[in-house]
Formats: C-alpha cells, structure tokens, sequence
C-alpha cells in the first residue's frame, strides 16, 4: 500500500466525539437559558458544524435569539468546546489497530475533517493518534471545505500524494459527495453522525465497523473487490 493515499473523516469515523459536543451544547444552550437536548440528537446534527449545531439547539429549545445573543453563544461554545475537547471522546473499537497496520504497510494516511484544524489537530494529540497521519487539514483550513472537492485535492497535496490510487472514508453526505467530486471512491461507516441512513448517500462501499476496513481496502487495491 505504499502508493496508497487514505483521507478519513474525524467525528462520528475515527472518534466518537459526540459526548463532548454535547456536553458543549449543553452548556451553551444553559448560558441561553436553554433546556439541553439528548445526546441521540447531537449524534444525528454534528456534520453540518459547530454553528449549526447550536442553532439547531436554539431552534429545538423555543427558537432563535437574537443576532447578538447567538454569536455570543457561539463564541460562548468553542471556548467551551476547546477547553473540553477529549474529556469524554474516544476512537472508535478498531480504529487505532487499523490505523496501525496501514501505517505498517506503508499506506500515506490523512484526516480531512470540517471541525476547525486546531480542534482537529489537538483532540488527535490528546488522543495518542496525531503521529499516524502526515497531514490533518480541517474547515479553515483552506478556502473551502467538504462537500467541495477542493477540500480533498487540497488535502492530497498536503500529503505529498501525486500518484496511485486514494480513498475517502467518512460518514456523511459531506464526505460521499467531496470524495466524488473529486474523483475518489468513498467508503462509509454506517455508525456516524448522519441524519440521512448512510445507504442512501451512494457510498462505493460500506463498513459496519473498523475491523472489516483493512481487508476491504485490501481487496479494493490489488483489483479482488
């Protein structure tokens, strides 16, 4: 695999960090005088942001604020979110032991993810798995993000990756379309945070977990699948 490149989506692929999400939206939803929402709900809102998350809060707890309030809010959640980052989130079962038999075969690995890349980057650390990957590149990290495929191809640059074949692996809309428009097969999780059922996103291939990923990729790369 040592001309492979595989990018992977963050939240709700490599780490379950719908726990301190929530706890985040908690806390904002309480500074607005909020009732908080369930953390099955977090699971189902966390693709689309942070922001969005919290206006869908507001919206589900008696409505928007006003513009000021909101952005209070906002800012109120990604001091939150950034003090709280790894309290509660964990990689998912078979995540780590993956990653380390494609490193071990040489495969080029990335995290391509619409969470803002200093959140990325430090929740990698916290997590004992930021020295697996040779780029993390996150929603501002480049003039667009995921579903754009600039996102990706930005993302493959930054790995240094010119030539064989690359993956996408998420488990979104987001991560589906990005890796199509940029010309990429997308393998999707069927456990992440999706509001859509993951089989009607068109993915190229889905996994119910991480274990069944090496031998597919496996497969997929020397022409068997």
């Amino acid at each position: 695999m040592r001309d492979i490149a595989i990018l992977f989506d963050l939240d709700g692929t490599l780490v379950d960090t719908a726990p301190d999400l929530h706890g985040a939206l908690s806390h904002s939803l309480n500074r607005g005088g909020r009732e908080p929402v369930s953390l099955d709900d977090v699971r189902h809102r966390v693709g689309r942001g942070a922001r969005a998350l919290l206006e869908q809060g507001m919206k589900a707890t008696g409505g928007m604020p006003e513009p000021e309030v909101f952005e209070a809010l906002v800012a109120d959640f990604f001091t939150y979110y950034g003090d709280h980052l790894s309290d509660n989130s964990k990689p998912y079962e078979g995540v780590r032991s993956a990653l380390e038999a494609f490193r071990a075969a040489g495969a080029n690995l990335a995290v391509c993810t619409n969470k803002p890349h200093g959140f990325a980057v430090q929740l990698l650390k916290d997590l004992d798995m930021a020295p697996f990957f040779t780029a993390v590149t996150g929603g501002d990290s480049f003039p667009t993000r995921k579903p754009d495929a600039g996102h990706i191809l930005g993302t493959l640059e930054r790995m240094g990756h010119t030539s064989g074949k690359a993956f996408m692996i998420g488990d979104s809309d987001n991560d589906i379309t990005a890796a199509h428009n940029a010309g990429l097969p997308c393998i999707a999780v069927s456990y992440g945070y999706t509001e859509i059922p993951v089989r009607d996103l068109g993915p190229d291939h889905i996994i119910d977990n991480f274990d069944e990923l090496v031998p597919l990729l496996t497969r997929l790369v020397s022409g068997r699948a």
